[in-house]
């Protein structure tokens, strides 16, 4: 069992908690599926995405500072986040975009698929997919989204290098990843659980200025792993590889160790267990603020403090 299987979640930074909120589950018709704290700044929100029951692949969380500065894409960090969406609904979103004057791109092709290119409220840029293959993974579905348009988790991220060959050597000769397809200066790599573990696209570019991490850009990365076992082989594995990695770490929903891959962004591994069900039922998901053992002597101060999200 000692293989990643994919993407797990993956982690930006937003302004305004509301507007995030409002985006993320109105217009794009994502689950809420956790609200609770920064661990490391419990005045903080962290808020999570996905679908109905958060599944490893779906899940996409943001750290909402409000006065934060505006980050600024370029090498050494994550660069794009791409979604799975069913062939025949590239219209649909254009019109929905649209109608919510959000910021995107004309559909293009990419590798042979067909996407669309846009921007969150905080500048965060996000790509929608046809995959060349029907992503079989069941949505969550709103009022105004359905089956036939929500997207069915991440097809992929985009990791900008000035020097791709390090973080590829990782990628291949540890974590199993191959190199699937290549155009100019992007490189797809699939994941050994196939497609919908999601890919890592690779754009070297070198000498672009090096992207600054504020809001509106990627935090970390999180690959998939079964369990806490898996977890440690690799653990041990980076380490004797020179890389810094920290302990092992409780995040109440994952177990999680992080470290910085060669290009210079930070990577998470976390397991499956115990999910996002833990503290809540499935059917409540995402209404009532979940802390961590740490910070519950502070819940009536947390949620004077917090901003009330609907």
């Amino acid at each position: 069992m000692n293989k990643i299987t994919g993407l797990h979640h993956i982690t930006a930074i937003s302004g305004n908690a509301v507007k995030n909120y409002d985006f993320y589950t109105r217009v794009m018709g994502l689950r809420f599926v956790k609200k609770t704290v920064n661990f490391d700044d419990p005045h903080t929100y962290h808020l999570y995405y996905g679908d109905e029951t958060g599944s490893p692949g779906t899940i996409l969380t943001f750290f909402p500072w409000e006065d934060i500065s505006t980050g600024r894409r370029g090498t050494h960090m994550a660069t794009e986040i791409g979604y799975s969406i069913p062939e025949g609904s590239i219209d649909f979103w254009l019109k929905r975009l649209e109608k919510e004057n959000v910021i995107y791109n004309k559909p293009s092709s990419k590798f042979g698929e067909v996407y669309l290119t846009f921007i969150d409220p905080d500048g965060l840029k996000v790509e929608l997919t046809v995959p060349e293959h029907p992503d079989p993974r069941t949505p969550w579905v709103t009022g105004s989204v359905q089956e036939e348009q929500a997207t069915r988790g991440f097809h992929h991220v985009t990791l900008t290098l000035e020097d791709i060959q390090p973080t590829a050597d990782l990628l291949v000769s540890v974590f199993g990843y191959t190199l699937e397809k290549h155009h100019t200066n992007r490189y797809r790599f699939a994941s050994p659980a196939g497609e919908t573990g999601g890919f890592i696209d690779l754009v070297e570019a070198k000498g672009e200025a090096r992207g600054h991490v504020a809001g509106g850009t990627v935090h970390h990365i999180a690959l998939r792993v079964p369990d806490e076992a898996t977890q440690l082989h690799y653990r041990g594995i980076l380490e004797e590889r020179g890389l810094h990695i920290t302990p092992q770490l409780d995040r109440k929903y994952f177990r999680s160790v992080y470290f910085r891959e060669p290009g210079g962004v930070l990577f998470e591994l976390a397991t499956d267990a115990p999910g996002f069900t833990v503290d809540e039922p499935v059917a409540t998901l995402g209404t009532k603020l979940m802390l961590p053992p740490q910070y519950e002597s502070m819940r009536a101060e947390l949620e004077q403090q917090l901003i009330k999200l609907d």
